[in-house]
């Protein structure tokens, strides 16, 4: 790092050859994909289509220009119309998803913006491919013919599987492909209802060879590499669908707490069916277990009642199911209510009169519910003046009545309703009902000064209904002024004592709140109600609650403060501070803001500006930070010259930015740039100074050098006033071997390792190994191969494939450059793309020698994709010979050798002394190129291959 240190101070601040609002562009979009695509198209209409194996990795990666930096963002709809629509947003360059799945398949899109003219959005649509076991399933129908004694049996067998693309189905019987018309008993056909995606084997009238093993073959033509699917079915003269028997009772009726085991045993099907217990809520309970056929629900819970399904199924005809029912015992929520004398205008209790008792229970099973009336804790028969009823259960389930007919001063008493099952596992339910001359029904009011109710957000409140009569019912609360939830959500609330407590109050619970009797635990008479004012008090809501203003010394600065809305909203007063200091004070007449200006800003006045708006309540406060402190620098990513030091290890690159909002504080007199390598704590710095103003779009230039090759950098960049420090921008910087425009250059002769970030291809057969001749074993093949490096050095390195054991003829080894890229005189258009020449020194001796490839490959595409410029076969010779190709680039690429293995092992092929060089190859080749092979390279150089070399540069 101490060349850093040393080239730092040579600072450079440029204007490039743009002008001042050039720079600045609207963004643009290209999607690219790596990852394990099978296959990607275009369509009609230039939809591009990724087609990827479920299980795989896809990657795209959102390719933007534009300045400022434009902002991405990943987002997906589902393949299909019926599919809802799906917004899984992702802000990154690249979308990663391992271990696809078939659902997430659809059209991705990715959308820059950067608020200059409209986002720019791409897409492409991701094809997931699968195929999942096929099935085959039995059909048999027995037919009588007329005015005939004999029955013609008929078997159909049809195959099913999920898959994309759709499958094609082929039918066997043992070895022997069936297919429409190769038997006369055997039809083959595709239900119209069905559209391709099944298959099914007709066999008319079952003849004994029949009877034989049907194979149905799943393929999809081995897209992807998803290979065929087979499932065999054996049918026999004894094949038949599956029939179950239940060993248990339905209903079953048990008590809580008890273990359950339902039974279910197969009574036939050939072949033997497989058993599955289901229940009607959905899932089986996570306490039950199952084991051939038996269902074991141990500590059985009222939740666990429903139906239960045993299916057996073995996939000749429909599966068999058989179900029971069980139901748990059970007693809850008892009430009562009064009914005074109904052929009388009265709400009241009088003697002489008529008056009836009813009481309400759930039981479960109803049918086992039974009730006993006590009167003062002694036992009630039915009379003719106690009349003992149970209410229709179609009406009103789970009710007993009790009707006194005319009463008198000897029937006041407690009367007890009992409720309980037959068999008295379960616990009784009493309910006590006191008749008495007492006995009146309810009356509601609200206590004086208890409405309306004013209170303080935050605050905890009570709403109080006092509630008189005996016996005193539930009461109901509701919202009397809309309709609206409660506070616990619900649309209405009981309480027992007539309190509705509110926790923590907010101003929408403001408004109006009705308290009602109901019937229940009282008289069964028209509801009494009163209704509550409910008035929550706030400080004022204003705006802005935050605010940052950056100014400039010796300007003016205005605050402005808003309320939106208060309770009280009179008397409202404001105050101005800076910090603690009070700058004005005052009341709001008909205005619903206050203005505070600052005419001449002196470093004294930076600070945070307040404006508090008060109410009885308390305060709101708009909060305003001015500042000198200058905005980010924006840094430039579509710089397109890195530069290039002609020393090993080093490399150095153009940093470019322009400044967000020069003008809006004091100039800018000096940038501090630090650099970092990633992982490391230490920051260098070094400060950039300014002459003159910075005018807005104006492209700012700084050249880092001495970084060091394969390091990664992170750079700070921060704008400095007479405030002090501005706010910082940071990126990485990445190594990617650049072509160089000052030396015009890029060599490579395989003397250091890592080979000049060259790397091996993962798809191939077999690798490029570097060698020297001095250490390179020749015992096994002497005729073949260099003996020195393209200078003769046999301490020299060079690539090359070794074609010995365990090679075979047409295995391929392929080698891939680094990423490069070009640079265009204006990057947003590359009308006249620049000449470059690509040049590297081969050796081919040897009897044996097969093909020497070289391939370029643009950004964008797959290997399989990249297009050949060079060519040639055979011996030619034990010297190194010069291939130059002139290749025009407009797009990121990467330059590929690829050797292929001879028919014996005297064929090894070697590179050295790789080169790119601005500017259009001098000479034309000089190769001896004969028959097939000058026919390959002639054909190939006239290509003009557009590329784009390109350092890989990212964001933190």
């Amino acid at each position: 790092m101490d060349g850093i240190i040393s080239v730092l101070g040579v600072l450079t601040l440029v204007l490039e050859g743009i002008s001042c609002q050039g720079v600045y562009a609207p963004p643009t979009v290209r999607i690219v994909h790596s990852g394990h695509a099978c296959n990607v198209e275009e369509e009609r209409y230039s939809e591009r289509v990724y087609t990827i194996r479920e299980g795989e990795t896809l990657e795209l990666t959102c390719l933007v220009t534009g300045h400022p930096r434009p902002q991405i963002r990943w987002t997906k709809t589902a393949g299909s119309v019926s599919d809802r629509f799906q917004d899984s947003s992702v802000f990154n360059e690249t979308l990663h998803i391992a271990k696809i799945q078939r659902h997430q398949g659809g059209r991705y899109y990715c959308k820059a913006e950067n608020g200059l003219g409209s986002p720019a959005i791409k897409s492409m649509r991701v094809d997931v491919y699968y195929l999942d076991e096929p099935v085959v399933t039995v059909h048999q129908s027995i037919g009588e013919a007329k005015e005939q004694f004999y029955y013609e049996r008929t078997v159909f067998l049809r195959c099913v599987a999920n898959s994309n693309p759709p499958i094609r189905y082929s039918w066997y019987r043992g070895r022997d492909v069936l297919s429409q018309g190769s038997d006369k008993g055997v039809e083959i056909y595709e239900p119209f209802f069905t559209q391709g995606e099944t298959k099914i084997l007709k066999l008319k009238n079952l003849r004994p060879k029949d009877y034989a093993n049907y194979s149905c073959i799943a393929s999809i033509r081995n897209v992807c590499g998803i290979a065929d699917r087979r499932v065999v079915f054996r049918l026999t003269n004894k094949t038949a669908p599956a029939s179950i028997k239940l060993l248990v009772e339905d209903p079953i009726v048990v008590n809580p707490g008890q273990t359950v085991s339902l039974v279910c045993i197969s009574t036939g099907g050939e072949p033997a069916p497989s058993l599955a217990w289901t229940s009607g809520s959905g899932s089986l309970p996570e306490k039950s277990l199952m084991k051939e056929g038996v269902l074991t629900l141990p500590a059985i819970a009222s939740e666990d009642a429903g139906v239960y399904s045993c299916i057996a199924s073995n996939n000749v005809g429909n599966p068999a199911k058989k179900s029971t029912t069980i139901i748990v015992r059970a007693l809850k929520k008892g009430r009562f209510w009064i009914t005074p004398d109904p052929y009388h205008n009265d709400d009241n209790i009088q003697i002489g009169r008529e008056v009836k008792i009813s009481c309400q229970v759930e039981a479960t099973p109803p049918e086992e519910l039974q009730f006993s009336w006590l009167k003062n804790g002694r036992a009630l028969r039915s009379s003719e003046r106690m009349v003992i009823t149970q209410t229709d259960p179609d009406i009103s389930p789970g009710t007993t009545n009790l009707d006194i007919i005319d009463l008198k001063f000897t029937d006041f008493g407690t009367y007890t309703c009992v409720a309980a099952l037959r068999g008295g596992a379960i616990p009784e339910i009493s309910i006590d009902v006191n008749i008495s001359s007492t006995t009146v029904p309810p009356n509601l009011t609200v206590p004086r000064g208890k409405s309306p109710m004013a209170v303080r957000e935050g605050e905890t409140v009570e709403l109080e209904c006092l509630v008189s009569g005996k016996p005193k019912p539930i009461i109901l609360w509701s919202r009397a002024d809309k309709e609206a939830p409660m506070p616990d959500g619900s649309m209405q609330m009981e309480s027992y004592d007539g309190v509705l407590r509110i926790v923590n109050v907010s101003r929408e619970m403001s408004g109006s709140y009705r308290c009602q009797t109901s019937q229940y635990n009282g008289f069964n008479v028209k509801p009494r109600e009163a209704v509550i004012e409910l008035i929550v008090h706030y400080p004022p809501a204003v705006e802005p609650v935050w605010q940052e203003v950056r100014q400039g010394l010796g300007r003016q600065v205005s605050m402005n403060c808003r309320v939106l809305r208060a309770h009280p909203s009179r008397v409202l007063r404001y105050e101005w501070r800076l910090g603690s200091r009070l700058l004005h004070a005052g009341t709001f007449d008909s205005r619903d803001d206050t203005d505070y200006i600052v005419r001449s800003l002196v470093r004294e006045g930076y600070g945070e500006y307040t404006c508090d708006v008060i109410n009885e309540v308390g305060p709101g406060r708009c909060t305003f930070l001015v500042t000198g402190k200058a905005y980010p620098p924006e840094f430039y990513y579509d710089t397109y010259s890195p530069l290039w030091q002609n020393r090993p290890r080093v490399y150095g690159y153009k940093l470019q930015w322009t400044q967000m909002n020069p003008s809006a504080v004091d100039r800018i007199m000096a940038y501090r740039l630090g650099i970092r390598q990633t992982g490391q704590q230490r920051w260098w710095e070094q400060e950039i100074p300014v002459e003159g103003n910075i005018q807005k779009g104006e492209l700012i230039t700084h050249n880092l050098t001495e970084l060091i090759r394969p390091e990664v950098y992170v750079v700070r960049l921060t704008p400095i006033t007479r405030f002090g420090e501005g706010d910082s921008s940071t990126r990485v910087v990445t190594y990617s071997a650049p072509i160089n425009p000052p030396l015009r250059e890029f060599h490579c002769s395989f003397e250091e390792d890592p080979v000049c970030m060259f790397t091996q291809d993962k798809n191939d057969d077999f690798d490029w190994t570097r060698h020297s001749a001095a250490t390179r074993d020749t015992k096994y093949t002497p005729n073949t191969g260099p003996s020195g490096d393209r200078s003769g050095s046999k301490q020299g390195f060079f690539m090359y494939i070794e074609t010995s054991r365990p090679r075979k003829d047409g295995d391929t080894a392929r080698l891939l450059s680094p990423k490069f890229n070009v640079a265009p005189k204006n990057p947003y258009s590359i009308t006249s793309p620049p000449a470059y020449c690509f040049s590297f020194y081969y050796h081919m001796y040897g009897k044996h020698i097969g093909t020497l490839n070289a391939f370029v490959k643009q950004k964008g595409q797959s290997t399989s994709d990249a297009s050949p410029v060079w060519s040639l076969s055979g011996n030619q010779g034990d010297r190194w010979r010069q291939a130059k190709i002139s290749i025009h680039p407009t797009a990121s690429f990467q330059v590929i050798f690829e050797g292929i293995r001879g028919p014996g092992i005297e064929g090894d092929i070697a590179i050295d002394d790789v080169t790119l060089e601005e500017g259009e190859c001098p000479d034309p080749p000089s190769n001896p190129i004969r028959g097939a092979a000058a026919h390959s390279v002639s054909s190939i150089w006239p290509l003009r291959v557009m590329l784009f070399f390109t350092v890989i540069i990212g964001q933190r």
